[in-house]
């Protein structure tokens, strides 16, 4: 392969040909559009849906989060809630009878049945 020169740099002969236009002039056709559109609509209804619809509903997870619910944490640690501190955004969960620590109320993977 020879290297070709363009205004002072260097590139491969391959590179050069990717940044050469379309040989026969036509422009893109309105079909191309379609297919970005399609492509939108399966990325939104496989990725961004269903993870919005998780959010929301850790969300109200947290929100009807009350003392004495069993949780588990998203470290995997078991415990009871204790206190509640809406304004710091904070749970204070009861590992044992000795045992409490505090953690983010985001840090809440799931309420444990009873």
């Amino acid at each position: 392969m020879t290297i070709q020169t363009l205004e002072g740099v260097k590139l491969t002969f391959p590179t050069f040909l990717l940044m050469a236009g379309p040989d026969s002039g036509q422009g893109t056709g309105p079909l191309t559009l379609v297919w970005f559109g399609l492509i939108f609509v399966v990325f939104y209804l496989l990725l961004i849906r269903p993870q919005r619809k998780k959010q929301k509903e850790h969300e109200r997870l947290l929100s009807e989060l009350k003392k004495g619910d069993k949780v588990l944490t998203t470290g995997g640690m078991f415990g009871i809630v204790f206190a509640i501190d809406d304004d710091r955004n904070r749970v204070v969960i009861k590992i044992n009878d000795n045992t409490k620590l505090e953690f983010l109320k985001s840090a809440i993977a799931a309420r444990v049945d009873k």
